[in-house]
């Protein structure tokens, strides 16, 4: 496995790793690995020839006062978890590498899409994530990329991404995966003490019920599912919801009257710790 820190070494290295019309799989990540991540690598492995990972917190997609210096970092342990997948190679730049004059640089504006959901509370951050997905995507030229569906919004952008620009890459996402008690993986767990972790398990239990209430039919406007979902969220007393929503899933618009497939997707504060997960509604039971 070969750890590349400059962008010259990871497209000479891109240049050997080519030829022969293999095919390159990438999994971009910020760190901090977990199952969620490492079923992106494996599934990689199985389609592609090679598999490129990057390890890189991206300081573009962090506000002010958000979490850019504690986000959590582990790049001894990231290492030997992908080594241990047989990954061909891990790209692991300075932020000086990838944005050598921070106050300078270019970044992109993904519009309305960027400023619902997330985007509402977190300004900029999704022109931030399209911004570095873009250079790695110049960078690693892959064939397919990687996402977890966990990022619901962060997918959808990143698709409309690669059509207005026009990159010849395919993007994958890939199921959620959970703890046995259904919270979503996620690096910011790491952040919650004991009672947190165990409130956390609201956010999937709310998802769960809008979404059987909408299978058995007892609900049809969107607005009379979140009320029921955010009675279960703040039914713990630990849980501040940020936004519990009902959207199309290829554009995340709201809905009123529920049309199936629908994505449920709820973010909350559990603690200081902000959380978001979702869910896809999309057949209703016979």
């Amino acid at each position: 496995m070969q750890i590349i820190k400059t962008i010259k070494d990871m497209r000479a290295f891109n240049k050997i790793l080519r030829t022969g019309n293999k095919t390159m799989g990438f999994v971009p990540t910020m760190g901090a690995l977990h199952e969620g991540h490492l079923s992106l690598v494996r599934r990689s492995r199985e389609e592609n020839a090679i598999t490129v990972v990057s390890i890189f917190v991206n300081p573009a997609q962090f506000g002010p006062g958000e979490d850019f210096h504690r986000y959590p970092r582990d790049p001894v342990g990231d290492l030997e978890k992908l080594s241990a997948l047989d990954v061909d190679a891990v790209f692991m730049p300075e932020g000086s590498e990838m944005y050598p004059e921070p106050s300078r640089s270019v970044s992109l504006d993904v519009g309305g899409i960027g400023r619902m959901l997330c985007g509402v509370s977190r300004p900029g951050h999704f022109n931030g994530v399209a911004t570095v997905v873009a250079k790695l995507f110049n960078i690693v030229m892959p064939d397919r990329a990687y996402f977890g569906r966990k990022d619901l919004q962060q997918t959808v952008v990143i698709k409309k991404l690669v059509r207005d620009l026009n990159f010849d890459v395919d993007i994958i996402v890939c199921p959620v995966i959970r703890e046995k008690d259904g919270l979503a993986m996620s690096s910011r767990n790491s952040y919650l003490n004991a009672g947190e972790r165990k409130a956390a398990t609201v956010l999937f239990r709310a998802l769960k019920l809008g979404e059987k209430l909408i299978l058995a039919g007892e609900m049809d406007n969107a607005p009379d599912v979140r009320r029921e979902m955010e009675k279960m969220v703040r039914s713990e007393p630990l849980a501040d919801p940020d936004y519990i929503e009902i959207v199309d899933t290829r554009n995340l618009q709201p809905m009123q009257g529920i049309k199936l497939p629908a994505a449920l997707c709820i973010a909350a504060r559990i603690g200081s710790t902000r959380l978001i997960d979702n869910i896809i509604v999309d057949k209703k039971r016979k």
